[in-house]
């Protein structure tokens, strides 16, 4: 029986079998041609998105919010479960006084991603505002967790501040000490742990930290008294029986503040001493 393959057949089956190879090269090189699309498209759909949620953030800075929604509007067709544009979206809502709406993009936010701790940070401050403090204090406990986050140090001042709220000062000092520690050059975080250490009695320590605060304000020009210093260092001289320094705050206090809630508490403090 003759064979299939005639006498010139390999020429034809190494021929053959180059076609195939090109095939299945063209095959696959279309397969990655069409997956490496597809992977362009899902980073360039992830850059506009955020390239939209940041005009958004920065027309919201400017309280434009109609050039903010637009952009948000765009950022949530391309990716309507994106927790940047949805948490500035509450952020939005919160601007023009819809705190239900709000709260509905900042739960949406974190449903979408648990782990966007600048969503939880929003939501914190949302429910700190709404006098809603004990679940305030629970979103900046579970943010400053994160210890990757950028802005670590203002998520422990805020917990600090609804630690207060809810009357836990141990916990607040507490929180100021960590928000200290993390940016030492902050007067924020000073005076805030001056006043705390002062409501829970502990002046010696109080006095510490409050003196680093006004030698921090000698050495910057661009820092001064705000009624709260003032009054934090007129508990602290009075503490310590220090009626010089007591004498010269409290005057700054009502020639600067005499309007102030501050300088109603301190003659409140001298009636006292009268009565």
């Amino acid at each position: 029986m003759r064979s299939v393959l005639s006498p010139g057949s390999g020429i034809s089956n190494r021929f053959i079998l180059s076609l195939c190879m090109l095939l299945l090269a063209s095959l696959f090189a279309g397969c990655v041609t069409t997956t490496d699309s597809r992977f362009a498209r899902e980073e360039d759909e992830d850059k506009a998105v955020a390239n939209y949620v940041q005009l958004a953030t920065a027309y919201l800075s400017q309280g434009n919010t109609d050039r903010a929604r637009k952009h948000l509007e765009r950022a949530l067709d391309l990716q309507a479960d994106d927790p940047a544009a949805l948490a500035t979206q509450g952020l939005l809502m919160q601007r023009e006084g819809e705190p239900e709406l709000a709260e509905e993009s900042y739960r949406k936010a974190l449903r979408s991603d648990p782990g966007y701790t600048r969503g939880r940070v929003f939501y914190g401050a949302f429910l700190y505002r709404e006098e809603r403090y004990e679940e305030s204090r629970e979103q900046f406990v579970t943010a400053s967790r994160d210890t990757g986050y950028e802005d670590r140090a203002s998520v422990f001042y805020n917990l600090g501040r609804a630690s207060e709220r809810t009357g836990d000062m141990d916990a607040a000092v507490g929180a100021y000490r960590r928000a200290l520690e993390l940016d030492r050059g902050n007067p924020r975080w000073l005076l805030a742990l001056s006043r705390a250490l002062v409501e829970t009695g502990d002046y010696a320590a109080a006095s510490g930290y409050y003196s680093r605060l006004t030698t921090m304000m000698q050495r910057n020009p661009q820092l001064s008294h705000t009624p709260e210093s003032l009054l934090v260092g007129i508990r602290i001289a009075r503490h310590f029986r220090n009626y010089d320094q007591e004498s010269s705050l409290a005057l700054l206090l009502r020639n600067q503040y005499p309007d102030s809630e501050e300088y109603r508490q301190y003659k409140v403090l001298t009636a006292d001493d009268n009565g």
